[in-house]
């Protein structure tokens, strides 16, 4: 994903305060006991807990291959050359990461189709219920939208075996397109203040959408809703996973001051 950083500063926005970077705060909650130190040889001797990380990548590369899909088709939107082609290189990025992600699949003996083919419709829906009407919603999707879903992955990797988190991690990035985001929008806002309020409720439905998405699709995968609980690895309890969507919150709040709107 494009755009992975979780605590914007400044307008580039793929940093965060105090300098803590995107390895830092992944491996900050880190469980420091169970499958986290494991690798996936031994990891995966668990039969749930493979289930569980098979559900992951097949929902990550499934978000991937939309997000391409998506931001192919918004460039279309793009007011000049140099935008069309900015947004392509981000689409062209979003496809390199499925293709690891297939990769992965089909190296630990998984058929990709058929693990994303669970997310699919969810992911589908999702994108058919916030598709951006004009180009600085689709930038604000890219940016505020694709960004609360790596959250939530960082999240999950953090409870990881060493060789999945790597690759989780890896796909999750920042490509450096965050800042032409974040600039682009900024730019529309100082030059028409009214763009702002719009763009506000947009991003405000984003966030929504997105956590009701992401909510669906755990309670509806067994084992990857036990993972977030706890009950494959030492990962989160219920407790955990309500400030786990108040750090993603909290982090959509930041990157609504980085575009200059209102959370």
């Amino acid at each position: 994903m494009e755009t992975s950083d979780t605590s914007p500063a400044g307008p580039e926005g793929t940093g965060s305060p105090g300098g803590t970077g995107n390895a830092e705060r992944a491996t900050g909650t880190e469980d420091t006991e169970g499958t986290a130190v494991q690798d996936w040889a031994a990891a995966s001797a668990d039969p749930q807990y493979r289930a569980a990380v098979v559900d992951l990548l097949g929902a990550l590369a499934y978000g991937e291959l939309a997000a391409f899909e998506r931001l192919a088709e918004d460039a279309k939107l793009a007011p000049t050359l140099v935008d069309k082609a900015e947004l392509a290189s981000m689409a062209s990025a979003e496809f390199q990461h499925f293709e690891r992600l297939r990769g992965r699949l089909a190296e630990i003996g998984e058929d990709p189709a058929a693990a994303m083919e669970p997310f699919a419709a969810a992911l589908d829906e999702f994108h058919r219920q916030t598709a951006p009407s004009d180009w600085l919603e689709g930038l604000i999707k890219a940016y505020v939208g694709d960004s609360i879903a790596s959250d939530f992955y960082r999240e999950v990797a953090a409870h990881l075996d060493s060789d999945t988190r790597a690759l989780v991690l890896g796909v999750l990035d920042d490509t450096g397109h965050s800042g032409f985001a974040v600039e682009k929008v900024r730019g529309a806002i100082e030059a028409d203040p009214r763009v702002g309020g719009r763009l506000a409720l947009w991003a405000r439905r984003l966030m929504g959408e997105a956590l009701s998405q992401a909510q669906r699709v755990v309670a509806e995968r067994d084992a990857l809703s036990m993972m977030l609980v706890g009950g494959v690895t030492a990962g989160f309890d219920l407790a955990e996973v309500g400030r786990m969507f108040s750090r993603i919150t909290e982090a959509h709040t930041k990157r609504m001051a980085a575009l200059g709107l209102a959370a």
